[in-house]
Formats: C-alpha cells, sequence, structure tokens
C-alpha cells in the first residue's frame, strides 16, 4: 500500500511531496532543507530511493543535491534537463520502482522544456494520482513566460507546447486520479490558481479553464499569455542555482546564526555592502527600529518578498528577528537562495537599547484614523494592478511593490509628503522602509484593512491611469 504525504509550505505556497511503500520512498520536489525528510524516512523506516524534480523551480531552491548527498537517493529529472551536478534524465514513459509502486514518466514540457508530470501506479497496476509540477494547478495552468530568455523560445511557443502536454498526456487519463501540484494560491507560478492544494482531474476537467476540451491552441494561447506580471527579478537566479547547484544547506546555517553584539552588529551595519533586515511584527518594526534597517516580516509571504526587494542574491545581510526566530530566517533565507545572512543581533533591540543605541519609529496610522483625517497629503498605493484596478483612491498613485526594483517608485518627488498603503499594512510597511532607504523622508504609513477605505466616505471607485505603467 502506497502512502502519499503532501508537505505544504504556506509562505512559498508550495508543495512537496513524500512517496512510501514497502520500505522504500521517493521525494518530489524537495524544498531546501533536507532535514523534513530524513526525518520522515526515520520514522517510518525507509529509505529515500529518488529524488524526483518536476523541471528546474524559478521560485525557490529545491534541496535536491544536499538530500542526494546526504540519503544516497538518485535525481531524476525529465527530457531535456541540463545540469551541473550528477543526475539521470529519465525518458517519456520510463518507470522506476519504489517498492511495490511504480513512478511512471510523462514529458509534458510548456511551463519549462523540461517539466515532466510523474503517474503513481499503485502495487495493483491501477493509475491513482499525477505529480503535475507547473504543468497543471489546481484552478490553473503553469506561466509559460518564465524559461523563455535561457531557451530562446517565445512565450507563444511554450504555451503550444503546454496546450500540446495538458491535451495528448494529461487530459486522457482517468477522471478519478488526484492532481498533486507544486504550487497553489499565492504563487508567482501562475495567474488564477485554487486555494485548494490538490483535487481530482475529473473535476478540474470541469472547472479549470485550460482543461476545456473545446478550447482552442489559439485561444489557450491567448489566454495563458495574457495579464502576465512582470516575474519577481529573483525568479532566474533560483532556476540557475537549481540547475548549477549551491552550497550547502548546513554551511548557510552555520555562517548565518552568528550571534552579534551591539558593537558587532553596529560595525558591520555600517559597511556599504551589508543590509539590516528586520522581520519582527510590523507593528514592532514601526514603533522602533534601526535606522536604515528594511522589513520584511516573517509573518508575510517573506521568501517571495526577500526575492523581490532585495537584488542582489548574494547580498551580506544582518538579521533583526523575533526571540528565538533565528534560525527559521536563515533558513527562510536559503528557500530562495539568499545565502549571504552574516548573523543577528543577539538579544534584539532590546539589548541595542541597553547598550545606549538609539532606534527610530516610522511614522504610522490605523486605517480608521486615516479615513477620519483632513487628507492633504499624496497617496501611494502599493497593491498589485489588479487590485489597484478593482478598488482605489481617486488620485492615488499606483506604485506596486512588486515592481519597486524597475525603479518605478523613482517618480515620486522626495520633497513631497505622502500616505503609503495596501491591503492590510505589510506591504505599505515593506513599502516605506524601502522608500525611508531611497531618501524618502515625509511619509506616513498606513495599516489596516482596505475595505475600510472602501466603505468611508473617501471617494473610491474603479479603474483609473496610474502614476508608472509596469
Amino acid at each position: 500500500m502506497e502512502n502519499i504525504e503532501q508537505i505544504y509550505t504556506s509562505c512559498l505556497a508550495q508543495g512537496a511531496y513524500f512517496i512510501e511503500s514497502d520500505g522504500e520512498a521517493a521525494v518530489i520536489d524537495p524544498l531546501r532543507e533536507s532535514f523534513p525528510y530524513i526525518e520522515r524516512a526515520k520514522e517510518k523506516n525507509v529509505k529515500i530511493k529518488y529524488i524526483f524534480e518536476t523541471h528546474f523551480h524559478a521560485d525557490f531552491v529545491s534541496g535536491h543535491i544536499d538530500l542526494a548527498d546526504k540519503t544516497g537517493a538518485q535525481i531524476i529529472y525529465g527530457p531535456k534537463a541540463e545540469t551541473d551536478f550528477d543526475k539521470y534524465n529519465a525518458v517519456d514513459g520510463e518507470i522506476f520502482e519504489i517498492g511495490k509502486i511504480k513512478i511512471k514518466v510523462l514529458h509534458t514540457p510548456g511551463h519549462t522544456p523540461e517539466s515532466t508530470t510523474y503517474l503513481l501506479i499503485d502495487e495493483k497496476g491501477e493509475e491513482k494520482a499525477i505529480f503535475t509540477g507547473d504543468t497543471l494547478f489546481i484552478g490553473d495552468v503553469g506561466r509559460p513566460d518564465l524559461a523563455q530568455k535561457t531557451m530562446n523560445l517565445s512565450q507563444e511557443e511554450l504555451a503550444g507546447w503546454l496546450y500540446d502536454s495538458l491535451r495528448n498526456k494529461i487530459m486522457p487519463l482517468s477522471d478519478d486520479i488526484i492532481i498533486y501540484p507544486a504550487h497553489g494560491a499565492g504563487s508567482s507560478c501562475g495567474k488564477n490558481m485554487s486555494k485548494e492544494t490538490y483535487d481530482t482531474l475529473g473535476n478540474q476537467k470541469k472547472v479549470n479553464y485550460a482543461l476545456n476540451a473545446k478550447l482552442s491552441k489559439e485561444d489557450f494561447i491567448k489566454e495563458v499569455t495574457d495579464g502576465l506580471m512582470m516575474p519577481p527579478q529573483y525568479f532566474s537566479k533560483n532556476a540557475m542555482l537549481n540547475k548549477k547547484g549551491y552550497q550547502t544547506i548546513d554551511e548557510v546555517m552555520r555562517t548565518g546564526l552568528d550571534p552579534l553584539s551591539p558593537e558587532q552588529f553596529e560595525v558591520l551595519s555600517k559597511q556599504e555592502d551589508v543590509l539590516i533586515l528586520d522581520v519582527r511584527d510590523k507593528w514592532d518594526f514601526v514603533h522602533e527600529h534601526i535606522k536604515g534597517s528594511l522589513f520584511i516580516g516573517l509573518g508575510g509571504s517573506f521568501a517571495p518578498w526577500v526575492g523581490t526587494l532585495i537584488e542582489d542574491i548574494d547580498q551580506k545581510i544582518i538579521l533583526i528577528t523575533p526571540s528565538g526566530k533565528e534560525e527559521e530566517t536563515v533558513r527562510r533565507l536559503a528557500r530562495v537562495g539568499y545565502d549571504n545572512s552574516i548573523g543577528y543581533l543577539d538579544g534584539g533591540l532590546q539589548t541595542w537599547k541597553k547598550s545606549g543605541r538609539t532606534t527610530e519609529s516610522l511614522p504610522t496610522i490605523k486605517v480608521e484614523d486615516f479615513v477620519d483625517s483632513d487628507i492633504q497629503d499624496e497617496i501611494i498605493d502599493v497593491r498589485k494592478p489588479d487590485e489597484y484596478n478593482s478598488a482605489h483612491i481617486v488620485g492615488a498613485h499606483s506604485i506596486t511593490l512588486d515592481f519597486f526594483l524597475t525603479d518605478n517608485y523613482k517618480e515620486l518627488d522626495k520633497s513631497k509628503s505622502y500616505y503609503v498603503h495596501c491591503r492590510s499594512g505589510y506591504r505599505s510597511t515593506a513599502a516605506s522602509s524601502f522608500l525611508r532607504r531611497e531618501g524618502f523622508s515625509n511619509l506616513t504609513n498606513i495599516i489596516g484593512s482596505f475595505d475600510k477605505i472602501k466603505s468611508s466616505h473617501l471617494n473610491v471607485i474603479g479603474a483609473c491611469p496610474s502614476l508608472t505603467q509596469s
């Protein structure tokens, strides 16, 4: 009897899989850290035989190399996957045995050329589940624009491949088969993914536009390429690490977990190539923080925002964390390839203040007070374009946080005063801390639900031109 465990990581909206049968196991699309899979293998008294990769992931650094080194498992990719490390390239239709079950390779190019779906066949010979990677999500399919630059292919060509892969390899399978994708809602690897993390193929044929049997290839290509936001800048860097390799997670943890005294922290903070990253709660940050800190809180989609707002993946980082969250922070940075955290402030801001060093605050207003105030300053809306277009304050500048590194914020005037808001306050706090580092001093951050803005007396309407077109 096979056992399938989905190991879902909400921060990345990512699903890895641990499959076991009769003393053997396989892992599909593991995260950077190896211990969750090794511990499961020990608990269940099974040997990890294979590590299956559905494709070269762009949104996180996979743990395939470290896991293979520690367990002796063989790394398996589908056709056309070229790497700088040892692995096995499976051919379309190839079978791998794990205990009493089998995994069949279905080459399903489109999201990327090497994208592969793995079909699980149980000990009775019945097809039970497919692990689709970014080929097929619940409610959506993988975006076809991420591999076009490296492969000299257009997104339309890749979308055409994806259409053929779905029609020829996946849709003919039994409606009872369970779909286990690599991502769910919140990931930038698709447009409109469901919050559900698995479903039957039969139900997806009914509700997923991409599996509509009446959809022509031409219309499919148009649909999947329309409205794609620019991918986060770290995607291409993560894909390269997954192809070429990386330093071990153990070394990253050793370097990042160096406790720093206030004196050591201050010396490092004054170096031009060192960034202070504050990962505490947004309210703690706005109340007090070290001057020049960038806020990206652990309580939100931490890793993707790190990859969005910190341009250099080799950036040296020193950390301000909640007590006891130092290890988690370094590990979550490593999940997206930010391996150069070089220590954390031992004892946090309390030790910093006890040493006589100063902090500063970020001017912040609750949304309830904002809507009741006499608004004189201009407003910056850092939500995504679709959020802005659905409803926004009249005259608010759409300066999407996702695009800050493309310099769209530079159209703002540093001599002016601005309110900054998002949907709840996490992104506005991150944006305000970013802008403060860039020399914008007259900012007021707004924390609270945008629903309260919509229901207030403020003039809120639908789409209108934004300050910056991205």
